[in-house]
């Protein structure tokens, strides 16, 4: 009996995104290095923000005593014109030392002798989106921060994409793309949104257990907060340990988006889907070839009965009419039945 020849499918764009997605998944699964300090230090970061917190409080509280506060509030209160305090979350955090050289003007003229008194200052934020490096007038954004910690729930989201910064790293800044993807993000996690109805903001959520009455004008309250240089190292380390949550949250990235990249040119090479199929069995990702041909571009089996049944349900309606609304409905109803008869 002669033996039929199995035909060999041949890959197109879409068999290669698919795989590639497939592969991109199992690879953001897999316990590697980047991924263990990943994970090591987000669940390190909650307990080192309430142990800072509670140091911070302390502080300010220091400086501006919680009866000067409450009489601060009083006189608000009074008093139309007066400004005076707000609840912070940002603040301006100094201990004095003693200068080991000259400093000098533009012109080279000493205008503070080495020996005489100076204040080393730094700008600590505790907001989810505030500042993650120990440059107080850096520009990195704090949604950095945002992202990387509350990543899980970034990533169920099909319009967002925590990584997304990482990813474009090397592109123009002012690419549409990613600017979308960035806002989408911003919305889910309520960064820049006073109004989250629609869901939990968790900026709201975070930034409430990190704020404290304070007494001055304007931004973080115009004013410097005086401690010793080990608290103010502590607060250091907190600020340091952040910068390395993020950090690690890029190398792991990275580390991911560097194979995926060798991966895709293997993958524009090949002709035939078997050969992308041997690519996954060799790296030890089982793929069902069926999942690449008989899925549509949304990644769900089309002959799946659950699956097609998941997304007919997920296009019904589900926004629930008030009483007011039905009734409204019901009068409308019999007004066009009556106009029938």
């Amino acid at each position: 009996m002669p033996q039929i020849k199995k035909h060999r499918i041949r890959l197109n764009q879409e068999y290669r995104n698919k795989i590639a997605n497939k592969i991109d998944e199992r690879l953001q699964m897999e316990d590697t290095i980047e991924k263990e300090r990943y994970t090591q230090l987000r669940e390190q970061m909650q307990p080192n923000q309430d142990k800072a917190w509670e140091l911070m409080h302390s502080i300010g509280r220091e400086n501006y005593p919680q009866e000067d506060v409450d009489m601060a509030w009083h006189l608000q209160k009074k008093y139309a014109n007066v400004n005076t305090i707000a609840p912070d979350s940002c603040f301006h955090v100094a201990y004095e030392t003693v200068r080991t050289e000259d400093k000098t003007d533009y012109n080279g003229n000493v205008v503070e002798k080495k020996g005489s008194p100076m204040n080393v200052e730094e700008h600590f934020d505790f907001k989810v989106d505030g500042s993650v490096n120990t440059n107080s007038n850096s520009s990195s954004s704090g949604t950095a921060f945002a992202y990387a910690y509350f990543r899980d729930e970034l990533k169920a989201q099909p319009e967002c994409n925590p990584d997304i910064n990482i990813l474009m790293k090397d592109k123009d800044s002012n690419n549409p793309y990613q600017r979308k993807i960035c806002e989408a993000n911003d919305k889910y996690l309520g960064l820049g949104h006073s109004d989250s109805s629609n869901h939990t903001s968790y900026q709201k959520e975070w930034d409430k257990d990190y704020s404290m009455d304070l007494i001055g004008r304007e931004y973080c309250r115009d004013r410097q907060l005086m401690t010793t240089k080990e608290n103010y190292d502590t607060l250091i380390f907190w600020k340091n340990q952040k910068a390395q949550f993020v950090i690690a949250h890029e190398q792991w990235v990275q580390s991911i988006q560097n194979q995926m990249k060798e991966i895709k040119m293997g993958l524009k090479g090949y002709k035939y889907l078997d050969e992308a199929m041997e690519l996954s069995k060799e790296l030890g990702i089982e793929i069902n070839e069926l999942e690449i041909v008989n899925t549509s571009s949304t990644g769900l089996t089309i002959f799946n009965p659950k699956n097609l049944a998941d997304r007919i349900k997920g296009m019904k309606n589900k926004v629930k009419q008030t009483k007011e609304e039905k009734i409204l409905a019901r009068v409308e109803y019999e007004r066009q039945a009556n106009n029938l008869n």
